[in-house]
């Protein structure tokens, strides 16, 4: 019974706390977005040298953008079949 008193007392010492405008939410929300977007623009550039670079595997996106000519089906391929190329 204490404690809660005690909080309740706790809570009315502190006010009310300030509001947020909607101008003030607007500027944060336009500055977190423009940081989001600058940190996804970064991981992607990171990702672009990494696979010129080649250290990383790529995707198949990765892969068809890069390479497209590994899905081009009217190409003959050679392919190994009980120990002959067909």
């Amino acid at each position: 019974m204490g404690a809660e008193t005690e909080s309740q007392e706790k809570h009315a010492q502190e006010g009310p706390k300030p509001s947020l405008t909607q101008e003030q939410f607007l500027s944060w929300k336009r500055h977190k977005d423009a940081a989001v977007s600058a940190r996804k623009a970064e991981v992607s550039r990171k990702r672009a040298e990494d696979i010129a670079s080649g250290t990383v595997q790529m995707n198949g996106r990765e892969l068809f953008l890069h390479e497209p000519w590994v899905f081009d089906n009217s190409r003959p391929c050679l392919t190994m079949d009980r120990g002959s190329i067909l």
